[in-house]
């Protein structure tokens, strides 16, 4: 696996989108950067962290053999990757926040920006943003962030970390590769926050309204139990699940 590495870029999904159209870009290639001047994250957010104390970084997965018939198992297989990763070392309680926010404790460490790479209406390839709360301590403002130090009270080594998310992504496409669906979902599904217990959230006028997670489409809608045994899907922009 090549990482390369950055002292600063705006944005390492747009440094390695750059590079992917300049040059032909080996398979999990990463670009990690000590400071994003500009770090993006989901539905247009801003993603702050402290230079050198957190994993900013992005790798790009070729996609060119693969038949992609639902794009969010692309998300399903990076939160997967995430979470296996974060397990090894031994980070507890851990949850994804629907789509792919990375939760221990409840606390958000971790998000993830997919930006796929389209060509004659085929998805060819994705470039894989990554934000993992590593060694920084202090989030002003942020109640719902923590970080592995925080949580396990030990110093990470951001490299090793980087690496073994590496390995872990090669592992879970290889089985979005070979079909394996079903595997993919059900292990993404037991890690879903909220699932099968009453929760609040915010549609897209601002309303509150309880329900019950139970599932996730494989368009990757949000589908949920409401009142009445009504059981209606949701899609990133309609809804806002709530702590």
């Amino acid at each position: 696996m090549s990482i390369i590495k950055l002292d600063a870029t705006d944005s390492t999904n747009s440094f390695l989108r750059g590079l992917i159209s300049e040059e032909t870009v080996a398979d999990l290639t990463a670009v990690m950067a000590k400071k994003q001047t500009n770090g993006r994250g989901q539905m247009g957010t801003v993603w702050n962290s402290e230079a050198s104390k957190n994993l900013t970084f992005s790798v790009f997965k070729n996609l060119e053999d693969v038949q992609i018939e639902f794009p969010f198992y692309i998300s399903i297989a990076t939160s997967l990757a995430l979470l296996k990763t974060l397990s090894f070392f031994s980070i507890p309680k851990l949850k994804v926040k629907w789509p792919n926010d990375i939760l221990s404790e409840d606390k958000k460490i971790c998000g993830i920006l997919i930006e796929n790479v389209i060509k004659n209406n085929k998805i060819t390839a994705s470039i894989i943003g990554i934000g993992l709360n590593v060694n920084q301590t202090n989030f002003k403002d942020l109640p719902k962030a923590s970080s592995l130090r925080i949580i396990s009270g030990r110093l990470f080594d951001l490299e090793e970390v980087a690496q073994q998310i590496i390995s872990n992504l090669r592992y879970y496409f290889n089985l979005l590769n070979s079909g394996d669906l079903a595997l993919l979902k059900e292990e993404y599904l037991n890690y879903l926050f909220r699932k099968n217990k009453p929760s609040t959230f915010k549609n897209a006028e601002g309303n509150l309204f309880s329900g019950f997670i139970t599932d996730v489409s494989d368009s990757g809608n949000l589908v949920v139990l409401l009142e009445d045994a009504i059981v209606q899907e949701f899609d990133l922009k309609e809804i806002q699940l709530l702590y």
